[in-house]
């Protein structure tokens, strides 16, 4: 599970470090706290970091429970498809949000496989 755990580390690196560009974008537009509104390339790199967020709550669970249950290199390949997605997503949304429809479908399949190995995986074992 070592693998899985460096995948999950890097996605928590990847918020954070997308927590950082919603600060610099606060102080590049001046959209003071705790506002979050204001400025359209800040709520860009606001909402942008928000579905992340939204999207790493089901992820990170879901990662464990497929690598635990399920396979281990199954896990960290769909959380690299994860990762990237997210990377894409996150740039393409502050550039032109109309454009991070491929960012978030690789997302999205990252994380539906993940449900489904990990809740397929524990009902194999547990019956």
């Amino acid at each position: 599970m070592a693998f899985v755990t460096i995948i999950a580390m890097l996605a928590l690196i990847q918020y954070m470090v997308f927590g950082l560009l919603v600060g610099r974008a606060r102080g590049q537009t001046g959209v003071q706290a705790p506002a979050t509104t204001g400025d359209p390339v800040f709520e860009r790199f606001f909402r942008a970091h928000y579905n992340t967020l939204e999207q790493i709550v089901v992820f990170l669970p879901a990662l464990y429970a497929a690598g635990h249950f399920a396979n281990e290199l199954l896990a960290v390949g769909a959380g690299a498809v994860y990762l990237i997605g997210r990377s894409l997503y996150f740039r393409t949304y502050v550039k032109d949000p109309t454009t991070r429809g491929p960012g978030m479908l690789l997302t999205f399949v990252a994380n539906v496989v993940l449900v489904i190995a990990g809740l397929v995986g524990a009902l194999l074992q547990a019956f």
